[in-house]
C-alpha cells in the first residue's frame, strides 16, 4: 500500500471555544425574522436547531459529567435507538420554544463553556462507549468528542445555510468534521461480502478533504488514511457535497449527480449510503 496509514487519532477539543463564539456571534446578529426561517432539519427553524444544540449540552452535562441518569426505555436496535432520540429531540425542542432568543445565546454560553470544560478534563486515549454510526465496538474517547464536535459543527453550518452566512468551512474547522464523519466508513461496508484484498477508495475533493479506503482483512473492512495503488471502487465527491451527505442534510440522489466513481460501481455506490450521525 502506497502513501498509507492506519488512521490518526481526531483531537478537537481546542476548537470547541471558537465554534461556540462563533455560533453565539451569529445567533446574537440575526433579525426576528432569520429566527425563524427553516433549515433543512425538516419542521425546525433556526431557533429550533439553535434548541437543538442547547439541548446537547444540557444532555451531556447532566448525563455525562454528573452522572445523571432519568428513566428511560430499553432500545432494542439502531432504527429504536433512532426513534427513541427523534422523540426527545422533539419533545425539547417544542418545551423550550418559550425561551427568547437573548436568552438563548446566553444559556448556550454558559453551557457551552461548561461542556469545553468538561471535554477537556477527560483523558482522549481511554476506551469509552461506543461510537454508534461507527460501529457497536467500544471507541475511545477521542471518537466520542470528536463526535460531539461534528454535532455542534454540522447543526452550526445548517443554521448559516438557512440565513446565508459562510460559517466555519476553512481547513481547521472542517477537515475533522470530514475526518470524523469517515470513521463510519468501515461500518457501513460491514455486509458487503468481498474476498480479502478488495479495496474501496473515498477521496474528498477540497482544501478540508483527504484520501481514505477501506480493505477487506480477514472477513472485515479496516479503514486507513491514504490513497491505495489499485482500489477495485473509487469514489470522489467535494467537501461540501460530503459532509452535508453523510450527516442527512441532503438526499442521495444529489450527492450521486456530484459523485464520481471508477471502477466497481456498485462497490463504489456503497460509500454513498454513510451515515454519521444518528438519524
Amino acid at each position: 500500500m502506497l502513501h498509507a496509514h492506519e488512521p490518526l487519532p481526531i483531537l478537537v477539543v481546542d476548537r470547541f471555544p471558537a465554534l461556540l463564539d462563533a455560533l453565539v456571534d451569529l445567533l446574537s446578529g440575526l433579525s426576528p425574522a432569520e429566527w425563524e426561517m427553516p433549515t433543512v432539519c425538516a419542521g425546525w427553524s433556526v431557533k429550533d436547531v439553535a434548541l437543538h444544540l442547547l439541548g446537547d449540552e444540557v444532555g451531556n452535562l447532566s448525563r455525562r459529567r454528573d452522572g445523571h441518569t432519568p428513566p428511560g426505555r430499553s432500545i432494542a436496535d439502531w432504527l429504536d435507538l433512532v426513534a427513541y432520540l427523534n422523540e426527545l429531540n422533539e419533545q425539547w425542542v417544542r418545551a423550550t420554544r418559550r425561551i427568547s432568543p437573548r436568552l438563548l445565546c446566553d444559556l448556550l454560553r454558559f453551557t457551552g463553556m461548561q461542556a469545553y470544560e468538561y471535554f477537556r478534563s477527560l483523558d482522549p486515549y481511554v476506551i469509552g462507549g461506543p461510537v454508534s454510526w461507527a460501529g457497536p465496538a467500544p471507541a475511545p474517547v477521542w471518537l466520542d468528542v470528536a463526535r460531539e464536535y461534528t454535532e455542534r459543527w454540522h447543526h452550526q453550518q445548517q443554521i448559516c445555510d438557512a440565513v446565508g452566512k459562510p460559517g466555519l468551512t476553512d481547513p481547521e474547522y472542517l477537515a475533522p468534521v470530514l475526518d470524523t464523519f469517515v470513521r463510519a466508513l468501515p461500518h457501513t461496508y460491514r455486509d458487503v461480502a468481498a474476498a480479502d484484498g478488495t479495496c474501496v477508495a473515498l477521496d474528498i475533493a477540497g482544501d478540508a478533504g483527504g484520501s481514505w479506503f477501506v480493505r477487506r482483512e480477514g472477513g472485515a473492512w479496516k479503514l486507513y488514511a491514504g490513497r491505495p495503488p489499485a482500489p477495485d471502487a473509487t469514489v470522489v465527491l467535494p467537501q461540501d457535497v460530503a459532509w452535508r451527505l453523510f450527516s442527512k442534510a441532503i438526499p442521495q440522489q444529489e450527492a450521486f449527480a456530484t459523485a464520481t466513481l471508477a471502477g466497481d460501481r456498485a462497490l463504489g455506490l456503497k460509500a454513498l449510503e454513510m451515515v454519521s450521525v444518528i438519524a
